[in-house]
C-alpha cells in the first residue's frame, strides 16, 4: 500500500509526481476537470512530500496528511463564490512558518480559478516562499488572471476518466460489474459523480430530460419557459438527498448543544452546507449541459454521415432532411454547442442560474 493507491485512473499523472517527490519545487499547478482525482493526488502528493520515505503509506505523517488532519498540511476552504483577499493574507501568514512536525509545509489551494482579486496578494509567496513549503494549486482551467501564476508554477495535467477506468474504481471498491457500468455513462469522466450516481434514482430520467431538449425546442418563448422550468426543477431535486443530509447533521449539533458536548458553531457548519449546495447545484448544471451538448453532437454525427436530425424517425430535427440542408444542421448544432459550452463556462461566475439557462434556451430556439 502507498499513498498513491487512492487515485486511480491517473497512472501517467502519478508516475510523473513520484518522480517530482525526489526533487521538489515550490510550487506546482494541478490542472484539469472536477473530480477526476485533483485533490486525492494533491494529498497523496503532500504526504510524499512530508513522508521520510517519499510516501509509505504507513507512518503517522502519510495517514494524517491523506485525511488532511496533518497540523503542517494546509487546505484552502473558500467561504464565498471566490477565494477572497482575506483568506489570501491568512494563507501568506501559514506559508511563511516553519513546519511544526513534518519536513515541510505544504499548503493546498484548490478551486484557484475562483481566485480573482485575491492573485496578485498571493503571487509574490508563490514565487518565493520559504524553502521548506510546497504550494499545490488546483484549478479546472488556466484562465487568463492565472497565467502569471501559472508561469510561477510547474503544471501537472488531470484529464477525465474513461469509462472503463471508473469501471474499474467502483469495481475495486465493490460494486457490481453491470451496475458500475451502468452509472459509468452518466459520469463525464468523473469518479465523484460515478460514485453519487449509485444512489441517485433519478439521474437516468434527469438525463433523458436534458437530452430531449433539442427534440422540444420550437422557437417559441413559452416552450422555452417550460423547458426551462422542467429543467432547473430536476436540479432542485437532484440535491434533496444532500439537504437531508444536511438537516440531519444540524439536528444532530442540536443534540450536541444540549448535551453539553463541544462541535463546530451552526453558522460554521450552516456556511460549509451553502458550499456544499452550490458545488453540487453547479455540478449538475454542467452534467445536464454536458448531456445537452452530447445531443447535439449526436447531429453532427448524423449530418456528417449524409443525414440529419429530421430524417424519418429522429425527433426534433434541426431542418429538413437532404444533403444541402444537412450541411447546414452540422454548423447549427456545432453553433448549439459553442452556445452551451459558454453557458458552462459562465457558472464559475456565480451567475443567476434561472436567467443564464432561459437565455441559453432563447438561443438555442432561434436555431430550429
Amino acid at each position: 500500500m502507498t499513498v498513491w493507491d487512492g487515485v486511480p485512473g491517473q497512472a501517467t499523472v502519478i508516475a510523473r509526481l513520484r518522480e517530482m517527490v525526489r526533487r521538489p519545487v515550490h510550487a506546482y499547478l494541478f490542472v484539469g476537470p472536477p473530480g477526476v482525482g485533483k485533490e486525492e493526488a494533491a494529498r497523496a502528493f503532500a504526504a510524499s512530500l512530508m513522508c521520510a520515505e517519499g510516501g509509505c503509506g504507513e507512518c503517522r505523517e502519510c495517514r494524517t496528511a491523506r485525511s488532511g488532519r496533518h497540523p503542517d498540511l494546509v487546505e484552502l476552504q473558500r467561504s464565498g463564490a471566490a477565494i477572497s483577499v482575506d483568506q489570501a493574507r491568512e494563507v501568506i501568514g501559514v506559508a511563511l512558518r516553519m513546519p511544526m512536525q513534518a519536513r515541510r509545509t505544504v499548503v493546498i489551494l484548490p478551486d484557484f480559478h475562483l481566485v480573482d482579486e485575491a492573485a496578485p496578494a498571493l503571487l509574490k509567496t508563490l514565487e518565493e516562499p520559504p524553502p521548506t513549503t510546497v504550494f499545490v494549486v488546483l484549478t479546472d482551467t488556466v484562465t487568463p488572471h492565472l497565467v502569471t501564476v501559472a508561469s510561477r508554477c510547474v503544471e501537472v495535467a488531470f484529464g477525465p476518466l474513461t469509462p472503463d477506468q471508473i469501471v474499474a474504481a467502483l469495481t475495486g471498491e465493490g460494486v457490481d460489474t453491470e451496475v458500475a457500468t451502468r452509472v459509468s455513462r452518466f459520469a463525464g469522466g468523473r469518479l465523484d459523480r460515478a460514485r453519487r450516481s449509485l444512489v441517485d434514482v433519478g439521474i437516468e430520467a434527469r438525463h433523458e430530460l436534458w437530452a430531449a431538449v433539442p427534440g422540444r425546442l420550437d422557437g417559441t418563448g413559452a416552450t422555452v419557459a417550460v423547458v426551462a422550468r422542467e429543467l432547473l426543477g430536476a436540479v432542485e431535486e437532484s440535491l434533496e438527498p444532500l439537504v437531508s443530509a444536511q438537516d440531519g447533521e444540524l439536528s444532530g449539533l442540536a443534540e450536541l448543544s444540549k448535551a453539553g458536548r463541544s462541535s463546530p458553531s451552526k453558522t460554521e457548519v450552516q456556511q460549509r452546507h451553502k458550499r456544499e449546495l452550490r458545488r453540487v447545484r453547479i455540478e449538475e448544471l454542467r452534467f445536464g449541459l454536458a448531456t445537452l451538448a452530447g445531443a447535439y453532437r449526436d447531429r453532427v454525427v448524423l449530418a456528417g454521415a449524409g443525414g440529419s436530425p429530421g430524417s424519418p424517425g429522429a425527433p426534433g430535427s434541426l431542418v429538413s432532411p437532404g444533403p444541402p440542408r444537412s450541411r447546414h444542421s452540422e454548423a447549427a448544432a456545432l453553433g448549439a454547442v459553442r452556445l452551451i459550452d459558454e453557458a458552462a463556462a459562465k457558472l464559475d461566475r456565480n451567475p443567476n442560474e434561472a436567467l443564464l439557462l432561459q437565455d441559453l434556451l432563447v438561443r438555442l430556439s432561434g436555431m430550429v
